[in-house]
């Protein structure tokens, strides 16, 4: 069973900094079987679409929307299955529920925001003032 945990959300000012961490386990069984994940962040603003922002793959391999492209970086220790979003000069528009999300990418399957997650986490607030 897949679980991922996110974690580091909370309220900042306009320029401000955060990092999320999204902690994950369960990573088992035929679909993981060579090991290499993609994870990715996602964030949804009430009443609008969700939006993936960044991916991460086991090469460090890194995505970004142009959204957050030069103020967001996001990282993964594989040995933790973790990934990590810095977050830098925060915007209003940055508010929104951040999501973390993850699946194999076994048998070369690309490792880009636009594609499928079969897991998510349960979602964190951010929230920008000005």
């Amino acid at each position: 069973q897949v679980k991922l945990v996110e974690s580091g959300g909370g309220s900042v000012q306009t320029g401000g900094s955060l990092t999320l961490s999204c902690e994950a386990s369960g990573f088992t069984g035929p679909r993981f079987g060579d090991g290499r994940i993609c994870m990715g962040w996602f964030r949804q603003i009430p009443g609008k679409e969700r939006e993936a922002i960044t991916t991460v793959d086991n090469d460090g391999i890194t995505k970004y929307a142009d959204s957050v492209k030069g103020r967001f970086a996001v990282s993964k220790d594989n040995a933790k299955n973790t990934q990590y979003l810095q977050m830098n000069s925060l915007k209003p528009e940055d508010t929104a529920i951040y999501y973390c999300a993850a699946d194999s990418s076994q048998g070369g399957v690309f490792c880009y925001p636009g594609r499928d997650f079969a897991y998510w986490g349960q979602g964190i607030q951010v929230t920008v003032s000005s």
